[in-house]
């Protein structure tokens, strides 16, 4: 299923394990319930690692990256809640992305997600652009237990932008750039959609040994804008 919209918020992180149990009351709770409900936000879902990588990754998806730049969900992220304030001061290693989507195809949601992070050089944007979406991720859209595929790229002035919630923070936060979402029905399909896509983004970026960060994660939590809809 494609995206429920062109904007993008992509957020990795760790946490310390003793947080864990006030995390998810919140998280589940207070905190994707408020951000569903900001105007032009439709879905958020939170997913557990279950190889190498962040431990936990949060996707919302909104009708534009205009959005996420607009007052309302900057009205929010300036005035956290006492209780958010206390739990994001847990976070640790924090990567967050609030992204333009370039491409989105598929069947449905699944319940397993690979993500892939890289950087891309900005003379080679154009070209590695379109290859990823003529010739990349079709075919990948369309292999076998895959049910969704998206391509995702930072909007580095909106992203950067300092709020009271990000400095309640104890650590800095990393910007990736490009991401590419795979999502599937089981997690040896992911798997073996992550290892095809490894392979050609390296040949897109023309590098043998590519920088690329990916994490497979199974999802934990799905929100939408009201309790009769909350998966």
């Amino acid at each position: 299923m494609s995206f429920a919209g062109t904007g993008v918020v992509a957020i990795w992180h760790d946490l310390q394990p003793e947080a864990r149990d006030e995390f998810y009351e919140w998280h589940n709770r207070e905190h994707m319930p408020e951000r569903a409900a900001i105007p032009g936000f439709q879905r958020g879902r939170r997913y557990i690692a279950l190889d190498a990588g962040p431990l936990y990754f949060n996707l919302y998806e909104a009708d534009t990256v205009g959005v996420l730049g607009g007052a309302d969900y900057l009205a929010r992220l300036n005035a956290p809640t006492p209780w958010t304030q206390k739990v994001v001061q847990s976070y640790r290693n924090v990567a967050r992305s609030i992204c333009d989507v370039h491409y989105t195809a598929g069947v449905g949601s699944g319940a397993y997600l690979v993500t892939l992070r890289f950087n891309v050089t900005a003379e080679r944007h154009a070209d590695v652009l379109q290859a990823l979406r003529d010739q990349v991720l079709p075919p990948l859209a369309e292999a076998q237990g895959i049910t969704g595929v998206h391509l995702c790229t930072a909007d580095e002035a909106v992203s950067k932008v300092e709020t009271a919630e990000k400095k309640a923070r104890s650590e800095g936060t990393e910007i990736p750039s490009w991401i590419i979402i795979i999502e599937g029905c089981a997690a040896d399909y992911v798997g073996h959609a992550r290892e095809q896509l490894v392979a050609a983004v390296g040949n897109c970026l023309d590098e043998p040994e590519p920088q690329l960060a990916t994490t497979l994660y199974q999802l934990e939590y799905t929100r939408c804008k009201t309790p009769s809809s909350a998966g």
